[in-house]
């Protein structure tokens, strides 16, 4: 997996990638539609659709949030994607 990458001032990372799920650490402020472009720019999905947010209410997110702080960096969140 990629090393963390700073992107205007601000860190995102993927923390974990698998054939049709992943999950990205990124500043809380950006928008689905930016995790999205940082999702596909380190891994392209190769669907139609591209990666998808996991949104709440979603059951293989065992009723967490849609966006759950980091525990190591405080103005991250960890985001759950599917292909």
């Amino acid at each position: 997996m990629p090393n963390e990458t700073k992107l205007n001032g601000s860190y995102a990372n993927v923390t974990h990638c698998g054939a049709l799920d992943m999950q990205v650490c990124v500043p809380k402020e950006w928008t689905d539609e930016q995790v999205r472009t940082f999702a596909e720019s380190e891994y392209p999905c190769g669907t139609a659709n591209g990666w998808q947010i996991r949104r709440e209410g979603d059951p293989q997110l065992a009723g967490a949030a849609e966006r759950v702080q980091c525990s190591t960096m405080a103005g991250n969140v960890h985001i759950m994607l599917d292909a």
